[in-house]
Protein backbone atom coordinates (compact mmCIF):
# COMPACT_ATOMS: atom_id res chain seq x y z
CA UNK A 1 0.00 0.00 0.00
CA UNK A 2 1.95 3.40 -0.88
CA UNK A 3 2.21 5.47 2.03
CA UNK A 4 0.59 9.38 1.44
CA UNK A 5 1.02 12.27 3.70
CA UNK A 6 0.12 16.01 3.53
CA UNK A 7 2.86 18.35 5.04
CA UNK A 8 1.30 21.39 6.18
CA UNK A 9 3.80 24.57 6.08
CA UNK A 10 3.73 27.89 6.82
CA UNK A 11 6.90 29.98 5.80
CA UNK A 12 8.16 33.54 6.97
CA UNK A 13 6.45 35.74 3.58
CA UNK A 14 9.77 37.50 3.56
CA UNK A 15 11.47 34.52 2.01
CA UNK A 16 8.84 32.66 -0.07
CA UNK A 17 10.66 33.20 -3.50
CA UNK A 18 13.96 31.33 -1.89
CA UNK A 19 11.52 28.75 0.19
CA UNK A 20 9.61 27.56 -3.55
CA UNK A 21 13.06 27.60 -5.36
CA UNK A 22 14.57 25.29 -2.81
CA UNK A 23 11.59 23.28 -2.53
CA UNK A 24 11.25 22.75 -6.13
CA UNK A 25 14.66 21.76 -6.41
CA UNK A 26 14.20 19.46 -4.11
CA UNK A 27 10.79 17.59 -5.22
CA UNK A 28 12.65 17.64 -8.98
CA UNK A 29 15.28 15.28 -7.80
CA UNK A 30 13.32 13.22 -5.47
CA UNK A 31 11.05 12.75 -8.24
CA UNK A 32 14.03 11.85 -10.89
CA UNK A 33 15.98 9.74 -8.16
CA UNK A 34 14.23 8.15 -6.06
CA UNK A 35 12.32 4.95 -7.51
CA UNK A 36 10.11 5.04 -4.35
CA UNK A 37 8.81 8.40 -4.49
CA UNK A 38 6.05 8.52 -6.79
CA UNK A 39 4.71 11.65 -6.90
CA UNK A 40 4.88 14.87 -4.91
CA UNK A 41 3.21 17.96 -5.52
CA UNK A 42 3.20 21.45 -3.46
CA UNK A 43 0.64 24.15 -3.68
CA UNK A 44 -0.39 27.46 -1.87
CA UNK A 45 -3.69 28.32 -0.30
CA UNK A 46 -4.76 30.28 -3.04
CA UNK A 47 -4.35 34.09 -1.41
CA UNK A 48 -2.16 32.71 1.08
CA UNK A 49 1.46 32.27 -0.41
CA UNK A 50 2.82 31.59 2.77
CA UNK A 51 1.08 28.69 3.60
CA UNK A 52 2.40 25.92 1.63
CA UNK A 53 0.70 22.26 1.26
CA UNK A 54 2.48 19.06 0.03
CA UNK A 55 1.13 16.13 -0.83
CA UNK A 56 3.61 13.33 -0.80
CA UNK A 57 3.51 9.66 -2.20
CA UNK A 58 6.05 6.81 -1.20
CA UNK A 59 6.14 3.34 -2.53
CA UNK A 60 5.96 2.14 0.94
CA UNK A 61 7.15 3.20 4.62
CA UNK A 62 10.99 2.05 3.11
CA UNK A 63 10.98 4.61 0.47
CA UNK A 64 9.62 7.31 2.56
CA UNK A 65 12.25 6.11 5.15
CA UNK A 66 14.83 6.45 2.48
CA UNK A 67 13.87 9.71 1.32
CA UNK A 68 14.60 11.36 4.55
CA UNK A 69 18.20 10.36 4.21
CA UNK A 70 19.06 11.51 0.87
CA UNK A 71 21.26 14.37 0.19
CA UNK A 72 18.59 16.86 -1.85
CA UNK A 73 16.39 16.31 1.04
CA UNK A 74 18.75 17.19 4.00
CA UNK A 75 20.14 19.86 1.86
CA UNK A 76 16.22 21.19 1.60
CA UNK A 77 15.87 20.51 5.33
CA UNK A 78 19.30 22.65 5.78
CA UNK A 79 18.86 25.71 4.11
CA UNK A 80 14.91 26.13 4.68
CA UNK A 81 15.07 25.56 8.42
CA UNK A 82 14.77 29.10 9.35
CA UNK A 83 12.10 29.90 6.91
CA UNK A 84 9.74 27.60 8.11
CA UNK A 85 7.74 29.08 10.91
CA UNK A 86 5.12 26.00 11.51
CA UNK A 87 4.74 22.06 10.21
CA UNK A 88 2.61 19.78 10.18
CA UNK A 89 2.31 15.90 9.21
CA UNK A 90 -0.98 14.89 8.26
CA UNK A 91 -0.98 10.55 8.04
CA UNK A 92 -3.94 9.92 5.42
CA UNK A 93 -5.62 6.69 4.02
CA UNK A 94 -5.23 6.19 0.48
CA UNK A 95 -8.35 5.89 -1.67
CA UNK A 96 -7.82 6.23 -4.58
CA UNK A 97 -4.65 7.52 -6.37
CA UNK A 98 -4.49 8.14 -9.80
CA UNK A 99 -2.02 10.21 -12.10
CA UNK A 100 -1.28 11.10 -15.98
CA UNK A 101 2.08 10.27 -16.56
CA UNK A 102 4.65 13.56 -17.18
CA UNK A 103 4.47 16.68 -14.42
CA UNK A 104 3.15 19.96 -14.33
CA UNK A 105 5.17 22.94 -13.60
CA UNK A 106 4.75 26.29 -13.68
Amino acid sequence: MPLVRIAELEIDPKQIGSYRALLAEEIEASVRVEPGVLFLHAVAVKGTPEKVRVIECYADQAAYEAHLTTPHFLKYKAQTASMVRSFRLVETDPIALQAKSGSISN
